[in-house]
C-alpha cells in the first residue's frame, strides 16, 4: 500500500524514529526492556523506530516517556513558535482603538 502522506511527514516521522532508536541505544535499554515500560510490543516499537505513520500518537508518546523526553511533545505546536499565526493575528488588529461612546461620557463626567 502507497502511502498518502506527504513526503516532508514521511521525512519527519522517519527522523523521529531514528532518533527515538538512537537514544533508546544511547540508554542501553533493550527493545524488549523498552517495550515493557512503555506498554507496547516489540513489534510496535519496531514500527515506531522505523517512523511508521500506522503508529498512534499515543505510542510515540510512551516511548518518549521512557526516554525522558515526553516534554518536548508538549511544545510541538506551542503557540509561542506560530509565526504564521502571529502574523496573520497582526495583519486583523485595528488601526486605532477607541472607547466606546458610553465610556467616553463617564471619563467627561469623572
Amino acid at each position: 500500500m502507497k502511502s498518502k502522506l506527504p513526503i516532508p511527514i514521511l521525512r519527519a516521522l522517519r527522523k523521529l524514529g531514528h532518533d527515538i532508536s538512537e537514544a533508546r541505544r544511547r540508554r542501553r535499554i533493550t527493545t524488549a526492556l523498552m517495550a515493557e515500560r512503555a506498554g507496547i510490543t516489540r513489534v510496535t516499537l519496531s514500527k515506531i523506530e522505523k517512523g511508521a505513520e500506522t503508529v498512534s500518537i499515543s505510542g510515540y508518546a510512551r516511548v518518549l516517556f521512557v526516554l525522558g523526553m515526553v516534554d518536548k511533545l508538549k511544545d510541538l505546536a506551542d503557540l509561542a513558535h506560530d509565526e504564521i499565526g502571529r502574523e496573520l493575528e497582526a495583519e486583523n488588529l485595528p488601526k486605532r482603538v477607541r472607547l466606546p461612546k458610553i465610556n467616553q461620557n463617564r471619563e467627561k463626567d469623572e
